[in-house]
């Protein structure tokens, strides 16, 4: 079927024009997402006149499984296929059927699980098709603002500012992190939006798993997600989650790998220089969206004072998906990273551009001061010359410096979605 165009609902992407720019000149473009985070939309809205075909259809996926080159050579010439880790057979015929007509923009296809980590598609199509990341809403896309937050720091453009910029409704902070950001999240109220959330996390595990993996019991995988809500944003020890849910550390390593491989949960490494020994190299737990971590641990916005550091982990997750989103927008993407020495100094995010580097510290509070930036000021010490600035972003209202040292500002959270 023609792809459809004209949902009135629709938000616009950041990542489009580099879908668009990809399908000029590669062969295959490759769309990897959650599920429900908007790629088969936005393949359709990139090209309204491509065909469409998904894998989820029943006809389509019996056909693709029993005859993967037929199916391909099938279909017309400029086609996009959804959820095309469903048969994972299909790679190779499509390879052939590209190398046979290297066209540019043949193949559109999207997929629901990270298909450069999974073992039966070991064939990438190298030098044929191009990987982009589309992840769930950010509030930038949400807003429709321009999103350019994370442009304007790499560029060494953010600067103090007097005038306050918008402050957030005290209300509306924790409001956003509970919503995450898939669009059928964000569009329902509250009480709506768990319930589709929580019948997302169910299918998943029930549906998607075991089109990547064999999982004997999925209540295992459901029982590891609900335990590891508790701990994002926090240190990853493999040998105390396998001890406190009695799996092998195999099993449990494993199962974290399946959660990545669906874009459920994600590892951000530690940052460390060879000129510095003293850093703790344990990598950090992050859920992808802030939305579903608050419904497996049963957050509500109204207990943001009273569960303040539960938020605060939250808060983590949530501005990190925002800035690595923002980062796969960009022709050059920074690297993300965390910090934490043997002092227990610590930076939640660490970017790498280069040979440069910043740091950025995440305060669920109205108010930042110097005695935020410790954490910084190792971390400038450990990177020396390469270190370019450091921020605490804080639910504040002005870009102020925190301290006499003019490269370390506090920013507000809004800046986010406001630049």
């Amino acid at each position: 079927m023609k792809a459809d165009a004209s949902d009135q609902s629709y938000l616009p992407r950041h990542l489009k024009g580099a879908v668009e720019a990809a399908l000029s000149d590669t062969p295959v473009v490759c769309l990897v997402g959650p599920r429900q985070c908007g790629k088969s939309t936005l393949a359709r809205h990139c090209d309204p006149s491509r065909q469409y075909v998904s894998l989820d259809d029943k006809g389509y996926f019996a056909l693709a499984q029993q005859d993967p080159e037929g199916f391909i050579d099938g279909l017309p010439e400029r086609v996009a296929i959804d959820e095309v880790q469903r048969v994972p057979e299909l790679t190779l015929a499509i390879k052939r059927n590209v190398d046979a007509n290297r066209k540019a923009g043949r193949f559109l296809l999207t997929g629901s699980a990270n298909l450069l980590q999974l073992p039966r598609l070991a064939d990438s199509l190298a030098g044929r098709m191009e990987y982009l990341y589309l992840h769930p809403l950010t509030e930038s896309e949400v807003r429709k603002s321009a999103g350019r937050f994370l442009e304007v720091l790499l560029a060494g453009d953010l600067k103090p500012e007097i005038t306050a910029s918008g402050k957030l409704l005290r209300s509306e902070l924790p409001s956003l992190l509970v919503a995450g950001g898939y669009p059928d999240s964000v569009k329902r109220d509250p009480a709506r939006g768990d319930r589709w959330r929580r019948n997302y996390i169910q299918s998943i595990i029930e549906r998607d798993v075991r089109d990547i993996a064999e999982v004997k019991d999925a209540s295992d995988l459901h029982r590891l997600l609900s335990f590891l809500e508790g701990r994002t944003g926090q240190l990853l020890n493999l040998n105390a989650i396998s001890q406190d849910l009695g799996h092998a550390r195999a099993t449990v390593e494993r199962y974290l790998t399946l959660l990545e491989r669906l874009f459920i949960t994600r590892r951000l490494n530690a940052w460390h220089s060879n000129r510095s020994k003293r850093l703790v190299k344990a990598p950090k737990l992050h859920f992808v969206d802030s939305g579903i971590a608050a419904s497996l641990g049963e957050m509500d916005a109204a207990r943001w004072n009273d569960e303040r550091p539960r938020f605060g982990h939250l808060l983590e997750s949530y501005v990190l998906q925002q800035l690595i989103a923002m980062g796969d927008w960009m022709p050059w993407p920074p690297r993300f990273f965390h910090y934490r020495d043997r002092d227990q100094a610590e930076v939640d995010i660490v970017m790498e551009s280069g040979n440069r580097v910043w740091g950025i510290e995440i305060k669920a509070a109205a108010s930042a001061t110097s005695q935020d930036t410790k954490g910084l000021l190792k971390l400038a010490s450990a990177a020396g010359e390469r270190f370019q600035q450091g921020i605490v972003f804080y639910d504040g209202q002005a870009t102020l410096p925190l301290n006499k040292d003019p490269s370390i500002l506090a920013v507000p959270i809004s800046k986010l979605w406001e630049l």
